[in-house]
């Protein structure tokens, strides 16, 4: 099962990252924030640390979103984790893609701090 207390952010702009650090940080009961620059670390990491949500930008050097997505999707044991995809791309064959690797969410760029904080809410089950 997925760890309710962390939540991965996989961005490879460090803008990106402080910006859902910042919004995620006024959850209740604080979860833990983990954060990966390229795709390939962000797959290491959510395999280490089980994250019950991770925050997936889809273009990033060494392993793209989708590539991750599918790689997590095939372990069994992140069955729990809940994906929500980043991108810059708005058009509905990147969501289709994005959804048929197993992502759960599809959000745009720029994307609303208050969407991202009551999507985090309602996906970790907290108030």
């Amino acid at each position: 099962m997925g760890n309710p207390a962390k939540i991965a952010i996989v961005d490879d702009e460090a803008h990106i990252r402080v910006l859902l650090e910042q919004t995620l940080e006024d959850l209740d009961d604080a979860p833990e924030i983990l954060t990966a620059v390229n795709g390939a670390e962000g797959l290491a990491l959510i395999e280490r640390e089980r994250p019950r949500l991770v925050f997936l930008d889809v273009m990033m050097p060494l392993m793209n979103g989708y590539e991750v997505a599918a790689a997590v999707r095939a372990n069994d044991a992140l069955a729990a984790t809940t994906i929500v995809m980043l991108t810059a791309k708005g058009q509905e064959s990147d969501r289709t893609r994005g959804l048929g690797v197993g992502a759960h969410h599809f959000i745009t760029k720029p994307f609303d701090p208050d969407e991202i904080l009551e999507l985090a809410r309602d996906i970790l089950g907290a108030p």
